[in-house]
């Protein structure tokens, strides 16, 4: 069994903002065929574009709850565009590290973000400059080793 931190332990055992936000200014849903996991990001965002509240519902292993739960104290409080740069990388360091195996957990964090400020920026027909349209499952992508 791969070694956790106690950040991982912690947001494991006593995840933050788990729910659903009824009438959410935006939604989104990825998954990783290869491990089964999905990921679902729930956001409240107000006319000056901060997010007020984010919440998470996650069907997967002990790290992908800890980065669910992770990703969403990383991006409540911050504008989308502050939001976009909430890489897989951010969650990693914010949980101490994660084992390599489990690396494609924080991969699946920032995309359901990203897919949830997609869905916002189509409801309100905006555009957010940077963010590019989401892939539902990211098995598919080769994973950096930088």
């Amino acid at each position: 069994m791969p070694a956790y931190s106690e950040k991982v332990m912690d947001h494991f055992t006593n995840p933050r903002n788990v729910g659903e936000i009824e009438d959410p200014s935006g939604v989104g849903t990825v998954g990783n065929a290869k491990c089964g996991d999905i990921m679902r990001m729930y956001l409240d965002i107000d006319d000056n574009g901060i997010i007020q509240e984010a919440k998470f519902k996650t069907f997967g292993c002990g790290a992908a709850i800890a980065t669910s739960s992770m990703a969403t104290e990383l991006v409540r409080g911050r504008t989308v565009q502050e939001a976009l740069e909430v890489t897989n990388k951010a969650v990693m360091e914010a949980l101490d590290g994660l084992p390599p195996v489990k690396v494609h957990c924080s991969l699946l964090a920032e995309e359901a973000i990203h897919a949830a400020l997609w869905d916002y920026a189509e409801r309100n027909h905006i555009e957010i400059q940077g963010l590019e349209k989401p892939k539902a499952d990211i098995s598919e992508e080769p994973i950096g080793d930088d």
